[in-house]
């Protein structure tokens, strides 16, 4: 991960340790507003949004957060201008093949979740690479949505169940909570506990939408190319300003 300028390495003294979410999901925004404002075409913020992103999984890393996932590609992203999507895919491809190495010595476990088979064959090889050769490394869990949809994974989810239901292999009644979330993109990752939205947008775009039962919400005004540590530590502080109460009094 090429480096920036890093400030704030250590976890900030006002942030309480033990009341630090395990898992944070981030839903990037902004990054064509951010190039429009600049004056430069749309792909150029991507090129820079993907900096804030390293950036941010190294803070998580060195403040101790546990998982981090991104929402990276959407199944609705199939709708943009073709040259832009192509330009993503790429992007993907590149960024994975540069920075594996770091992410080695980061012990970054990466993980991707979502629809695969329909993304390129040249990145899903570089895909299976990546989560193979950082499968077993014990440092953060940073999960990458890539044609990810949420109604989606409910639907996979729910016709994997159906069809073991149909050979006999579990009945009805044996199906609860725990067997669901075994049978999601995300099975095996705790729920988020904390849900980043850059640019102001006040919705959820069909992200996670069985984790996200619990999770805080933060929505900041910034855009995700400038998403940065002094940000991420003021979504910090709202979060352990929140009384999580889960539905009890």
């Amino acid at each position: 991960m090429t480096a920036k300028p890093i400030v704030l390495q250590d976890l900030p003294p006002d942030l309480e340790r033990e009341r630090l979410p395990r898992h944070v999901a981030v839903i990037m925004d902004g990054n064509g507003r951010w190039a429009k404002r600049q004056g430069l075409p749309r792909v150029m913020g991507h090129k820079r949004g993907v900096d804030a992103l390293k950036d941010l999984l190294r803070c998580c890393n060195d403040w101790g957060i546990k998982a981090l996932t991104a929402y990276a590609f959407s199944t609705e992203n199939w709708g943009r201008p073709l040259e832009e999507v192509d330009f993503l895919m790429a992007l993907f491809e590149r960024v994975l093949r540069k920075e594996l190495r770091e992410m080695m010595q980061e012990n970054v476990q990466i993980r991707f979740v979502g629809n695969l088979n329909a993304l390129p064959l040249s990145l899903q090889a570089e895909i299976e690479r990546s989560m193979a050769d950082t499968q077993n490394n014990p440092g953060i869990r940073f999960t990458v949505a890539t044609n990810y949809g949420g109604r989606q994974e409910i639907l996979h989810a729910c016709r994997a169940i159906a069809q073991q239901v149909q050979q006999g292999l579990i009945q009805p009644e044996q199906i609860d909570e725990a067997l669901f979330e075994s049978h999601l993109y995300t099975a095996g990752i705790c729920d988020p506990d904390l849900l980043i939205r850059t640019s102001g947008e006040m919705r959820i775009s069909n992200f996670l939408l069985w984790q996200m039962a619990y999770a805080e919400m933060y929505i900041t005004e910034t855009l995700w190319p400038d998403f940065d540590r002094a940000e991420f530590h003021r979504a910090l502080t709202a979060y352990q300003q929140r009384d999580r109460r889960f539905g009890k009094v």
